[in-house]
């Protein structure tokens, strides 16, 4: 079995070490009958192509920018945010790797059986969130009059921004993904954009995250794109509160880690895909030799190249701004 932890000691780039690990997996694909193997061989090219072309990144911040053009036009008291990444190489594979074992394990569980290789292909293809947006707004006290209540003016805008995106976002060559989101959706959403929509605001989760998430097919670069609406409130408690990153990484973690269920050996999917992940959630950072990379620990970290456990912003998408800066 070939994991991500042998490319990372070499000295090699991210897209080499991309290229190679991806090509092994190719061959070991042919070799051992895995077709699971190929289709991660695959996603790790789709990813390659996201960091080299990037081309195409510049044209999908500007047609995005549009959006932000038109809030700075409709909601000139508003103080708002965009903010972009591309998740990590790291991130990516253990996500990756955690997709197959959720969907193994959770299946196993219920029906004492393992799931078809369709079901684990279709659970893969729901990873949609390579690239995403961030819209962060907040109405700054100077402009509430007396009386006024900041948390509902911010959730009124917020939905109503919700509720344009869609029909805004296909006229710039975006076409929006049904979600299929079955945990209760706000009736501030219109009935037209509302299975479109993941609410996390209406339905937080039980660490109390809250946002609106919305994914998005970019026909011009043909991928994905999510994009995230929150109020400020909401992105401090998800990023320095109790549902923090860190927090929410451990959680997941701890979640990657159940195998209690599944005989070992019985299951060559789930086998792989758990010990990838067992691999990455022991990686030492400080030893590792990726090119315009460095470490000291876990912690004191120099991401040079999107390497790190966490984000890569995205190039040429420098769209926070004031609001009342002249847009071109």
């Amino acid at each position: 079995m070939v994991s991500l932890n042998d490319y990372l000691y070499k000295g090699d780039t991210v897209l080499k070490i991309i290229r190679l690990y991806s090509e092994d997996l190719k061959k070991s694909s042919i070799e051992t009958g895995n077709t699971v193997d190929m289709f991660h061989s695959n996603f790790l090219l789709r990813m390659e192509e996201l960091l080299v072309h990037n081309d195409f990144l510049t044209s999908q911040s500007q047609r995005i920018r549009e959006l932000y053009k038109y809030m700075t036009k409709e909601y000139p008291q508003l103080a708002f945010t965009f903010k972009g990444r591309i998740k990590s190489l790291i991130r990516a594979e253990e996500k990756f790797n955690a997709y197959i074992v959720e969907t193994i394990y959770d299946y196993y569980k219920k029906n004492g059986t393992y799931p078809e290789l369709s079901q684990i292909k279709g659970r893969i293809e729901h990873f949609r969130d390579l690239i995403a947006y961030r819209i962060v707004i907040s109405m700054p006290k100077c402009h509430l009059k007396e009386g006024d209540d900041r948390e509902k003016i911010e959730l009124k805008s917020l939905y109503e921004l919700a509720n344009m995106i869609p029909d805004f976002l296909e006229m710039r060559g975006f076409s929006a993904e049904v979600s299929n989101f079955n945990d209760g959706i706000s009736e501030k959403l219109d009935d037209h954009v509302r299975p479109y929509f993941r609410d996390y605001i209406y339905n937080p989760s039980p660490y109390g995250y809250q946002s609106l998430h919305i994914t998005l097919y970019d026909n011009e670069s043909r991928s994905y794109v999510e994009v995230q609406l929150r109020t400020k409130d909401m992105d401090d408690y998800a990023e320095i509160g109790p549902a923090n990153h860190l927090g929410y990484e451990k959680r997941q973690q701890e979640e990657r880690a159940r195998r209690d269920k599944i005989p070992q050996g019985e299951n060559i999917y789930f086998d792989e895909a758990y010990e990838r992940g067992m691999l990455l959630q022991q990686l030492d950072l400080s030893k590792v030799d990726v090119n315009m990379f460095g470490a000291i620990n876990n912690s004191l970290i120099n991401d040079g190249c999107g390497l790190y456990r966490g984000r890569l912003i995205l190039p040429f998408e420098h769209l926070s701004r004031f609001q009342n800066d002249v847009i071109d």
